[in-house]
């Protein structure tokens, strides 16, 4: 494991999720290596939103940070294309992972005030579990391994069939064994 990494883990509170869901915070961007006072992080419900392309944040958040737009971008979403304004902001996932200098343009979304789209999800790796019926989901940077559900299982029928048919020596003495009568008849 990389010691630089950070990550987190959201886990359901009894159930399945329809909506990846969890606790983030903004403030006005913020390099911490430019010796700069660390400006206020105000903390909003955020939505994991693998089918956006950027994040984004809704007027509630510009009031509550203090933003301020630093250009314009289109915004295209399944109904429309609109023309929406750019803010540089620093992003506070949970457990201190944090991306500082993030453009986020403004939209409109109910049941949250930032949406995490593939901007902050493709500069880690994200997981999505529902063992036990329990959703859990998971985020890490930077990126350390690939997670392939068809490899495991392959590797686990591998180990499986190799520990049930034993030693190659047992292998042979079982093939000379093969098909004999091991009781002798009178």
């Amino acid at each position: 494991m990389n010691p630089l990494s950070r990550s987190f883990t959201t886990t359901a509170q009894g159930g399945l999720l329809n909506v990846l869901k969890n606790q983030c915070g903004i403030s006005q961007a913020f390099d911490p290596t430019g010796g700069m006072v660390h400006p206020p992080v105000s903390q909003f419900d955020a939505i994991w939103d693998t089918g956006a392309t950027n994040s984004c944040i809704t007027q509630a958040v510009i009031d509550a940070c203090g933003l301020v737009p630093v250009g314009m971008a289109q915004v295209h979403n399944a109904q429309t294309t609109t023309s929406e304004e750019v803010f540089l902001v620093s992003i506070y996932l949970p457990n201190k992972v944090v991306f500082p200098g993030v453009r986020v343009t403004r939209g409109r979304m109910q049941g949250a005030d930032i949406l995490i789209g593939m901007d902050i999800i493709n500069r880690g790796d994200f997981a999505v579990t529902n063992v036990g019926g329990i959703t859990k989901f998971s985020f890490r940077v930077p990126s350390e391994a690939h997670i392939d559900f068809v490899e495991d299982y392959n590797r686990a029928i591998l180990k499986a069939q190799s520990a049930h048919d034993g030693s190659k020596k047992d292998r042979k003495k079982r093939h000379k064994t093969f098909g004999r009568d091991k009781h002798k008849r009178k």
